[in-house]
């Protein structure tokens, strides 16, 4: 179930981005597919290394569910968006030459 959430949070982090950066844009589906793959892989790096105290403090304050929530989301949608930013700089590089 996390790895749905994480991805779904990843395509809204693409999308934001995009929004965000126009000028490193992918489209909506562009943007979409890569921050899908950014919010799965993104969502296991934080995973791996402990989901950090945000998921753990919200845990605290309202049961494991929560955190574990709060923490895939936040996982995929940064995971999301830094990979969309960088799949947008690697394109823009390459139109120029």
């Amino acid at each position: 179930m996390e790895l749905i959430i994480q991805l779904i949070a990843g395509a809204i982090g693409g999308n934001a981005a995009g929004a965000a950066m126009k000028n490193l844009s992918l489209g909506t589906a562009g943007n979409s597919i890569v921050g899908v793959l950014g919010g799965g892989i993104g969502g296991q790096l934080l995973g791996m290394l402990g989901a950090g105290g945000i998921g753990e403090a919200a845990a605290a304050a309202s049961g494991p569910d929560l955190g574990s929530l709060i923490s895939s989301v936040a996982g995929g949608g940064v995971g999301g968006g830094v990979l969309m930013a960088v799949v947008g700089v690697v394109k823009t590089m390459m139109a120029k030459k």
